[in-house]
C-alpha cells in the first residue's frame, strides 16, 4: 500500500461525526491554490493521543464521546505512516496523534481527494 505523504503539511480544515468521524485536510501551494484537498473517512473504532500523553479509544456514531477528537481541528499532520496490515498512523503538531487499525469485519477507514492517491482499507487490511 502507498503511504500517502502528500498529508504532511496539510492542516484539519473540518471534523464532522456522524456514524463515522471524517476529517476534511488541505494544504496550499507556494502560489496559494490548494495542492491537497482530501477527505479521511473513519469507520471503526480509532486511537487519538494527546499532547500530554493520554490516550483517548474513541468510536464513530457515539456523539459527545468524540469530544477529543475536536482538538485535531486546525492541527497540521507532520509525520505519516501505514503498516503492511493497512493501519494508519498520522502525527500532527503540537503532539496529537491518530492510530487506526484495520477492522477484521469493516472497512476502517478511507481517504480520497484531490493531490493524493485514493486508500480504502477493507476489512482485514485488504
Amino acid at each position: 500500500m502507498k503511504i500517502p505523504t502528500a498529508l504532511i503539511g496539510c492542516r484539519v480544515d473540518r471534523t464532522a461525526f456522524d456514524y463515522q468521524v471524517r476529517l476534511s485536510l488541505s494544504a496550499l501551494d507556494p502560489g496559494g491554490t490548494h495542492r491537497v484537498d482530501a477527505e479521511l473517512v473513519i469507520e471503526t473504532p480509532f486511537l487519538l493521543g494527546d499532547p500530554h500523553g493520554r490516550w483517548h479509544k474513541l468510536d464513530p456514531g457515539t456523539g459527545a464521546a468524540l469530544a477529543p477528537a475536536l482538538n485535531l481541528f486546525q492541527r497540521t499532520v507532520t509525520g505519516v505512516k501505514v503498516r503492511a496490515d493497512g493501519a494508519l498512523h498520522l502525527t500532527f503538531d503540537e503532539g496529537f496523534q491518530l492510530c487506526i487499525d484495520p477492522h477484521t469485519d469493516y472497512e476502517s477507514w478511507s481517504l480520497s481527494g484531490t493531490g493524493i492517491e485514493p486508500v480504502a482499507v477493507g476489512p482485514g487490511g485488504e
